[in-house]
């Protein structure tokens, strides 16, 4: 067994002894992350985001795919500042662009497991066997652990967190979605990152207009952004 999944089962069992954390744990067969890039400034958006929020409904949702909804700050110049938006979300789709060598990035954009998603909205699982994610959620931190479906010598993994927002709603007085009020669920309200095997720290940010919030994790290989395994599931 390797050192980090040595460490991750420690950790599990430490947890797990003090009062009782949400858990949530992947299946072996590779979990869905769905990402969706959009804002509150664009008016092509909210068809998206009300499909999104349909997700909630669907009985595969934490067990077949993962949903994050990432706001970006790049529409904010057009009159209306997006409260959810910030630069690392702005960012993360930068990243996608430049790993597609795409010239330009838009909204909204769909992403499925790293690669830019334009054809049937399947919800299918995402495949074959890629190992098991656990994850222990305190309300403050995350102890995680990864047992790959074929380890091998020198595996290393990230963790990556996001704590969701969800029955959100917002009503907007200008830019293109101008007299709007829109409803919101997975939004990604706080990201956090760390090597697989280390504590990771992510309290609930205090968000008005929020009423319920979930959890999504997934890891990856160091410095890559396709994950490799997610879970996620409902914190209130």
């Amino acid at each position: 067994m390797r050192p980090y999944l040595l460490l991750g089962l420690a950790l599990w069992a430490g947890i797990c002894r003090g009062a009782a954390p949400a858990q949530f744990a992947s299946g072996p067969n590779r979990v869905a992350l769905i990402e969706l890039f959009t804002s509150e400034g664009c008016s092509s958006c909210p068809p998206m985001e009300r499909w999104l929020a349909t997700l909630r409904d669907e009985p595969g949702l934490w067990r077949d795919f993962v949903p994050v909804a990432f706001h970006v700050d790049y529409w904010n110049r057009l009159g209306w500042p997006d409260r959810f938006s910030t630069r690392e979300f702005t960012q993360r789709e930068y990243d996608y662009a430049a790993a597609w060598a795409s010239p330009s990035v838009y909204t909204p954009c769909v992403v499925r497991d790293g690669a830019e998603w334009t054809g049937s909205r399947s919800l299918a699982p995402s495949g074959p066997a890629t190992g098991k994610l656990t994850v222990a959620y305190d309300g403050t931190t995350l102890q995680v652990g990864f047992s790959p479906a074929v380890p091998s010598a020198g595996d290393r993994f990230e963790i990556h967190a996001v704590i969701l927002g969800g029955g959100i709603t917002s009503p907007v007085s200008a830019g293109e979605n101008r007299g709007e009020t829109l409803h919101y669920e997975f939004i990604a309200l706080k990201m956090a990152h760390a090597p697989l095997g280390r504590e990771l720290a992510l309290p609930v940010p205090i968000v008005s207009g929020v009423t319920r919030h979930a959890l999504a994790v997934w890891v990856t290989r160091p410095g890559q952004l396709t994950p490799v395994q997610a879970t996620g599931g409902w914190l209130d």
